[in-house]
């Protein structure tokens, strides 16, 4: 692991954790773009076989020395600098990035809309490498893209005072958008009340909430994390083509001009500058995938396709 790796996966994980702040903004969607999707999939189920390991001790052998080994297998080169540039994203996204959304709503949607518009062509491409698209599979992206389509069309609800078992089992259900690409953490949040609290508590540090929260989020992973690992070993294709079709659907969550309730609204204020916002942020991210494949293919997501 070089430092300009280290400093590579840091910068990687900043821009995952910024995406779980913007409510229609996957986490996954944004490590599916960056090129350490599959890596981080197998790295989740990798630490979480090792806990499991720890957990149940065999005759054969101490479960501690196998829980040891599956964690040093683990690829911690990558894992702590992504977590570290997350967290630090997540603490700063929530105290500067968030207010954006109230004071220049449309223009910030319209930087990730042309980001997740442009990062399509990451598993789509995919797709293509393994063999022509097919009638069928246009359908089930098609069919994936409407799911999330109607999903981010549910109007944002709040919960002033949120007990501490809804907040556990909304984490729970809310960590698994983090590690899906086309479906927002931080927008199911936002559906189910919770998404304010959630900030309140980042900005306030309020450790017995951040705490049941982490929980909950320990449950959703152990068990997504697990699913989607066997996915990509075992059915990568039709898995690349519903995560093309949600993170299409998800561009609604995205579009400028909306009312308080979700609802799209025709262009209206500041249409060129919006449209150019969303033209710069489509082409630095196509940029950035050019230079991924160009120059960081041993390192990439490329590796699921060959």
């Amino acid at each position: 692991m070089t430092p300009l790796s280290i400093i590579a996966n840091l910068i990687r994980g900043a821009l995952i954790g910024v995406a779980e702040v913007i409510p229609g903004v996957s986490g996954g969607t944004l490590a599916l773009i960056v090129g350490i999707y599959g890596r981080l999939i197998d790295a989740g189920a990798t630490v979480i076989l090792a806990a499991r390991r720890l957990l149940h001790v065999t005759r054969a052998e101490p479960g501690t020395r196998s829980a040891g080994r599956t964690f040093a297998s683990a690829p911690w080169g990558l894992l702590i600098p992504v977590g570290i540039g997350m967290g630090a994203a997540v603490i700063l996204g929530a105290r500067f990035i968030e207010p954006l959304l109230d004071t220049h709503p449309e223009q910030l949607r319209a930087v990730f809309f042309g980001l997740v518009a442009a990062g399509i062509v990451v598993p789509a491409g995919m797709v293509a490498r393994l063999g022509r698209w097919r009638p069928a599979e246009y359908v089930l992206a098609l069919i994936a893209a409407g799911a999330a389509f109607a999903l981010t069309g549910l109007p944002p609800t709040e919960i002033a005072d949120p007990s501490l078992i809804i907040v556990f089992f909304a984490a729970a259900i809310a960590v698994c958008a983090l590690v899906l690409p086309g479906v927002s953490g931080s927008f199911l949040l936002l559906s189910v009340g919770l998404y304010a609290p959630t900030i309140a508590a980042v900005n306030d540090r309020n450790v017995t909430y951040l705490a049941v929260f982490g929980l909950g989020a320990v449950l959703g992973l152990a068990v997504f994390v697990s699913v989607l690992r066997w996915l990509l070993m075992n059915r990568l294709r039709v898995t690349l083509v519903i995560l093309s079709g949600l993170m299409l659907g998800s561009l609604r969550a995205l579009w400028p001009w909306q009312d308080d309730d979700r609802g799209l609204l025709a262009p209206s204020d500041n249409v060129a500058l919006i449209g150019v916002l969303a033209i710069i942020s489509a082409a630095v991210v196509l940029g950035l995938i050019a230079l991924e494949r160009r120059f960081g293919a041993d390192e990439s997501d490329a590796d699921l396709v060959r």
